[in-house]
């Protein structure tokens, strides 16, 4: 039986995110993933999927060694951000520059990261990836966590990772409890066209059925998340194109012109939720295996990107046996707090926006307006934001 340091779960964007850090601290790492990305080509249209990528997160690729990796194939830098309410003349603009920074963060598929980061780990020799494979069973003990992969081949190691997503079956095979909340919606994404230029900022209307975001891709196309309630979502779904680039348009405000082209369009359902704990013997949970929280504000991939970077910290700094329940325990203790007020934050700007009520949409915004004329607060937002 192969042994390791740390065996981990999932392969995705977090799962492997950790494992170059650990494998640079010079730990025997194992990454269990039953996926593998389509290899990238520069022909390639621009996924459906991607991720809005704090400072904090790019400082976290840089040192796994995969940011170089992912800048060769595209990444689309944002200098700005411009968010408005849609029930009035509220309206709040952030700028890079003002921060005396070159961009607030990038937009990247979430194909790309994890295609550099299974490079990084390919190129790494205390690295064994199982890929793909299945985790079908592990048990835990005192001294180790024995693992038994879908060809029935057995690995251990000190410590079992789940970075296996919001279904982790890590997660639910150690009996950690997940608490969910539905939020009825759906985001809808798609890569559209504009008639005006983008230029270089993330334009984000909140509207009472939820918050519509156009993010820019570095050839002047837009990544967009439209929040819905589910069956409004399959509506525009189903609408025919040029219905859907003109409800859409609408919807912006017409802030970028009319949408001149829209490309293959999904829906993926949005709920919060959160581990009732993060560590069990000789098991920890990172990122959607943890806690997932709602896109209005991109922060999911960043805090999952948190909890690699503080666990490997942790693993990094244990003189001896990695899976003890005092180096899991300061792990916990360091994510819970962060994990969990960033998801009852996004979940009270929900409710904010979502709210009708004519004297709440008079003090949002004016609340916005005085935000927005306040330098030093707003800029002390963004860079907590931004990981700074």
């Amino acid at each position: 039986m192969k042994h390791y340091d740390v065996i981990i779960n999932g392969g995705g964007m977090v799962g492997a995110t950790l494992a170059a850090l650990l494998a640079q601290a010079g730990r025997k790492v194992a990454v269990i993933e039953a996926y593998q990305a389509k290899p990238f080509s520069s022909d390639d249209p621009y996924d459906l999927r991607v991720s809005a990528i704090s400072r904090a997160s790019q400082n976290a690729l840089v040192q796994a060694g995969a940011w170089n990796k992912i800048l060769a194939m595209r990444a689309s830098p944002y200098e700005a951000m411009e968010v408005w309410d849609a029930a009035g003349d509220g309206q709040v603009r952030f700028e890079a520059a003002d921060l005396g920074e070159p961009d607030l963060g990038h937009i990247i598929e979430n194909r790309l990261i994890q295609l550099a980061l299974t490079e990084v780990l390919r190129e790494a020799p205390n690295v064994s990836l199982y890929m793909p494979h299945r985790l079908k069973d592990f048990k835990a003990d005192k001294d180790a966590v024995r693992v038994t992969l879908d060809n029935n081949e057995s690995i251990s190691a000190q410590l079992l990772v789940g970075a296996d997503g919001a279904n982790s079956q890590v997660r639910r095979l150690v009996g950690i409890d997940f608490n969910q909340d539905d939020y009825g919606q759906s985001g809808l994404v798609a890569v559209v066209k504009t008639e005006k230029n983008h230029e270089n900022t993330a334009w984000q209307r909140f509207q009472s059925t939820g918050p519509l975001a156009f993010l820019p891709l570095a050839d002047g196309s837009c990544s967009i998340v439209w929040t819905l309630p589910s069956d409004r979502a399959d509506y525009y779904l189903h609408l025919s194109k040029n219905d859907f680039k003109a409800a859409l348009a609408e919807a912006l405000d017409y802030k970028l012109g009319k949408v001149t082209k829209v490309g293959k369009r999904a829906a993926f359902p949005l709920r919060g939720s959160q581990a009732s704990q993060l560590i069990s013997q000789r098991v920890a949970l990172v990122g959607d295996a943890a806690h997932t929280i709602h896109p209005l504000a991109g922060q999911g991939v960043n805090l999952g990107i948190k909890d690699a970077v503080e666990l490997a910290q942790q693993i990094s700094q244990a003189k001896a046996d990695v899976g003890r329940k005092k180096v899991l325990r300061r792990y916990e203790r360091a994510r819970k707090g962060d994990n969990l007020l960033t998801m009852r934050a996004m979940e009270a700007f929900r409710l904010l926006f979502g709210h009708s009520a004519s004297s709440v949409k008079t003090l949002r915004n004016v609340g916005m307006k005085l935000f927005n004329q306040t330098a030093l607060v707003k800029n002390e937002v963004i860079k907590k934001a931004m990981g700074l």
